[in-house]
């Protein structure tokens, strides 16, 4: 399974988001440090879920991250827009 599709499962899994956008951004950092050839190195998530809404911004970046779990050692950089 690739590191987008993943991340889509597991966050859909973890918060049942209204909006979720996982945008793959690995080929702007091509030659810069954590970049890999073949991408799925550098994301942009965009998440909107009621079960989020209610923590603070500290708080829902964590829960994220929790949610990634160990894939987050798979991804080198990891924007998050959280609503």
């Amino acid at each position: 399974m690739s590191v987008h599709d993943e991340i889509k499962e597991r966050l859909t899994v973890a918060f049942a988001p209204e909006v979720l956008e996982i945008q793959d951004d690995s080929e702007k950092h091509r030659g810069h440090g954590g970049w890999r050839e073949g991408g799925e190195t550098h994301f942009n998530v965009t998440i909107r879920a009621p079960a989020l809404a209610s923590l603070g911004r500290v708080e829902r970046h964590r829960a994220v991250h929790r949610a990634l779990g160990d894939l987050t050692t798979r991804i080198h950089a990891l924007a998050l827009d959280i609503g």
